[in-house]
């Protein structure tokens, strides 16, 4: 393990020398819209114009959702030069007239593969295509590749050099397009991912759409949001840990979040809860419900400005827990300019009241001027934030120094 480990500490000073440019494609992680628990394996070419149309008409695009990703299902086959072809009948015009129709829109496009023989769904994977795969979606015009890892070995050893030679493939393209890395954290790709090429990568399971699912084969919010506790060292700009998916409005409708129906999904303040702690985490924004029929509520959660710069600052600090109280559990995000976000959050089923010392406390000792991020609100010469958070809600502060 001490060779292996020595070996990819190696690959990535050598990669970040000669691909610094490639790197750089995710100074702040990434937000956009994944088709997954919305259509499944009924994605089609019509239903992504659509998605695209809605997320310029209502504003996402100008909000920093600039992704559209296709999931799995996609797949045709391969022709008689090995390359993939997508389903015909609903992608009659081919994958690059979609990526052609995406980018007129100024969005950018995503595909899904895998690093098996099939992908999670069943349909052709990339294993031992990888270069001609990458120059596929090259060609095509994709901006971005998601990689599964359904089918293949359970060692590190071999799950790093699957995905390096993903990686390397899309760097030879000379085609500027982000790596997602999604092997689901069995195998900790927090320490090796940026030496395979990956600018993301999942830190857990498949998220559900349930705040909690005391079970561990389907993982709930709470449950991915625990795994995040340790990992903030290993994210930042051009690197980040993805803990998968948000939930935010689904409400039980999402095919594979509810498990055909079996979650029920959350409440607004879950939901609330769930963007904010996903900000503070610096995790990707990708959100998977119908932006076409998007509800009021839902709309406001998702197009908080103030939440989605602290997610996107330039520092690209990952929030981290530094105090728990009962019930409560605080977080601390470092921002450019010397910010910094205080999340305080209420894990338990009661109203809990909070009364913290900014400095004694929260650790922050210059003077302050304090942004409530949840609600809008601004004060001075706090000393002292308190107040009632309900069941499972959170507030977020902006602390910034008087001078600025």
């Amino acid at each position: 393990m001490k060779r292996f480990l020595a070996l990819m500490f190696s690959l990535l000073i050598v990669s970040i020398a000669s691909a610094q440019n490639l790197y750089n494609l995710v100074p702040t992680p990434p937000m956009g819209w994944n088709s997954w628990n919305l259509v499944e394996k009924e994605v089609n070419e019509q239903i992504l114009k659509e998605i695209a149309d809605a997320m310029v008409k209502n504003g996402m695009r100008e909000a920093g959702y600039q992704y559209i990703l296709i999931d799995d299902f996609w797949v045709g086959g391969r022709d008689n030069q090995n390359r993939l072809f997508p389903d015909q009948n609903r992608f009659p015009n081919g994958m690059k007239a979609v990526a052609d129709y995406i980018h007129s829109k100024g969005l950018k496009l995503g595909i899904y593969s895998d690093a098996g023989p099939l992908t999670c769904a069943g349909v052709t994977g990339s294993f031992g295509f990888e270069t001609i795969d990458a120059k596929t979606f090259a060609e095509w015009g994709i901006d971005y590749l998601k990689y599964d890892y359904c089918g293949a070995p359970e060692d590190v050893e071999t799950a790093f050099t699957r995905y390096k030679k993903m990686g390397d493939a899309l760097r030879a393209t000379g085609k500027p397009i982000v790596y997602s890395i999604c092997e689901w954290g069995h195998r900790k790709p927090w320490l090796w991912a940026k030496a395979a090429g990956g600018h993301l990568w999942r830190t857990g399971g498949d998220s559900r759409d349930v705040w909690q699912s005391n079970n561990f084969t389907y993982l709930g919010i709470m449950e991915i949001f625990d795994q995040q506790e340790g990992l903030q060292q290993y994210a930042g700009p051009s690197g980040w840990n993805d803990p998968d998916l948000l939930m935010v409005g689904l409400y039980g409708k999402g095919k594979s979040s509810s498990l055909e129906g079996r979650f029920k999904g959350c409440t607004t303040i879950e939901y609330r809860t769930h963007f904010a702690l996903w900000c503070m985490l610096a995790a990707p924004l990708i959100v998977n419900l119908d932006v076409r029929n998007i509800d009021d509520t839902t709309y406001q959660i998702l197009m908080n400005k103030e939440l989605i710069a602290i997610d996107q600052d330039k520092l690209g600090k990952q929030g981290y827990t530094i105090l728990r109280k009962g019930e409560l559990q605080v977080l601390k995000k470092e921002l450019e300019g010397d910010d910094v976000a205080i999340c305080i959050f209420n894990r338990s089923e009661k109203p809990v009241s909070f009364n913290f010392n900014i400095q004694k406390e929260l650790g922050i000792w210059f003077p302050l001027s304090v942004r409530d991020a949840s609600n809008n609100k601004s004060w001075k010469n706090v000393k002292k934030v308190n107040g009632i958070l309900q069941s499972h809600a959170c507030i977020v502060y902006r602390f910034n120094n008087f001078g600025k």
